[in-house]
């Protein structure tokens, strides 16, 4: 089977929606043949905004650092094993930097062709809407993107493949 879509990357933070993406990102990539690739980006200029704000001295930023690639490795690892159990290859990457940059980035170079991420958090004032990462990539990435909001049907359809 083929779609419109050959090439996906679902954009993978640790979060309950972005975990949903990555099942909706799933069954997308198997129902059509699409390749897929999860990301987990280390958030590097949230870090060194703390560092700035003096609510991290500078040794705190290298363990919070070290926490965030564990984190990031156990997020990959646990998408990874939903994909192979549904018997879907899937190529995991695990960047640093700015979450917009670096999405914006991997999708030119790799040539993706869809991006999927979970659900858009509530913006509350516009200095949300400035510091949330993912929706400033969402708004600025040169594929479609495809916005997957969490709810049963996603689990009982996954669970169904």
């Amino acid at each position: 089977m083929s779609g419109p879509f050959k090439n996906i990357l679902v954009y993978v933070d640790g979060s309950e929606a972005s975990i949903s993406a990555a099942m909706y990102a799933i069954i997308l990539a198997e129902s059509t043949g699409a390749s897929l690739t999860a990301v987990y980006i280390i958030n590097t200029r949230a870090l060194s905004d703390l560092v700035t704000a003096h609510i991290f001295i500078k040794s705190e930023e290298a363990e919070y650092q070290q926490d965030l690639e564990k984190d990031a490795d156990r997020y990959l690892k646990h998408v990874s094993k939903l994909a192979a159990g549904k018997g879907l290859e899937i190529s995991t990457l695990k960047l640093s930097g700015s979450v917009n940059k670096e999405i914006k980035n991997i999708i030119k170079e790799d040539n993706f062709d869809l991006l999927v991420i979970g659900g858009v958090s509530q913006i509350r004032s516009r200095r949300d809407e400035f510091y949330n990462e993912a929706d400033r990539a969402m708004r600025s990435v040169s594929c479609p993107v495809l916005v997957v909001k969490e709810d049963e049907q996603l689990w009982d359809l996954f669970e169904s493949l």
